[in-house]
């Protein structure tokens, strides 16, 4: 029962409406029984993913003084370069063991939500770096939409439910580096253990081991994706919209052994928001015959509360 799921998501798209069902049924129950799961035929080239590894490992070996210049003041960390030791979990005052480089939407039409984001930061000193990452954000997006019409089925909502609140949507591609650890470290891992904010968050590889869960039985154990199959889990926004229905689970980045303190690790997660008018009211069907969990907030408001709480966004 350790074992996280894992699925293909070209039984859901195959238009076979057997498979199709069985997809919705197994994702379903993967995201009650662990909130995580591994799914492999995502609309993202493996040669992209390898690229933009190589391109983000060049962006963070250069000098610090090079990567300041794009930590923008007043982001909150949702653009561009956020320095090593910023982030820290929800309740937790040690920050975590990484600086990362965040990508938010780029709007192509007159939606009229560009107001509301701020530009993406642009890096010059690596010719592939923004291409790579806009076309990855893009396939993230496009994988990210099929996964929830599967959970919206699941949930016995219309399948394009999702499709309109997604829509230009608040997303952030985010590049992780957690460097090599030098000394013992003091009160502090990779990345402690936290819940995602988000609807669904996917995640393409990582270069060492790590990434660990928390299962019901209070236990943690390791995820660990078999080659070409990539790791989504539910973020508080859909537990929250679910009301409890499907878990979004606590999970944290370990240090390696002492005997491999001297390897880098780098992943690259996609945290798929909503806009921000989304109204995160428990869904009615969610609620009958169980106790309700949470107040009614706006994707908006819930999104500022927890920035503040993880330190990225001050008062």
């Amino acid at each position: 029962m350790n074992t996280i799921p894992r699925l293909d998501l070209s039984s859901f798209v195959s238009g076979n409406t057997e498979l199709k069902n069985e997809f919705v049924s197994q994702i379903g129950t993967a995201f009650e029984e662990f909130g995580f799961v591994c799914i492999k035929n995502i609309y993202i080239d493996k040669n992209d993913i390898d690229a933009y590894y190589k391109s983000i490992a060049n962006f963070f070996a250069l000098p610090i003084e090079a990567k300041q210049k794009y930590e923008i003041e007043g982001l909150a960390g949702q653009r561009g370069y956020t320095s090593f030791g910023k982030e820290h979990a929800k309740g937790s005052d040690a920050p975590d063991l990484k600086e990362f480089w965040q990508m938010g939407q780029t709007v192509l039409d007159l939606d009229v939500i560009k107001e509301e984001y701020p530009n993406n930061v642009m890096v010059s000193e690596i010719s592939d770096f923004n291409d790579l990452g806009l076309k990855l954000y893009r396939g993230f997006e496009q994988t990210g939409s099929q996964i929830l019409k599967a959970i919206a089925l699941y949930l016995e909502l219309e399948e394009n439910y999702f499709d309109t609140h997604i829509h230009n949507g608040n997303s952030i591609l985010r590049a992780i580096y957690y460097p090599p650890i030098s000394q013992e470290p003091k009160n502090a891992i990779r990345a402690e253990a936290h819940e995602d904010i988000n609807l669904i968050t996917l995640l393409v590889g990582a270069s060492a081991e790590g990434l660990q869960l928390l299962t019901k039985e209070n236990e943690w154990i390791d995820i660990n994706a078999p080659e070409d199959y990539f790791v989504i889990n539910v973020g508080d926004m859909l537990q929250r919209l679910a009301n409890n229905k499907l878990k979004s689970t606590t999970h944290r980045v370990v240090n390696p052994p002492i005997e491999k303190w001297a390897t880098p690790r780098y992943s690259i997660p996609f945290f798929l928001h909503p806009r921000s008018e989304m109204d995160l009211t428990c869904l009615a069907s969610c609620v009958e015959n169980n106790e309700l969990h949470y107040t009614p907030i706006s994707a908006g408001a819930y999104l500022e509360e927890r920035l503040i709480e993880i330190g990225l966004l001050k008062k």
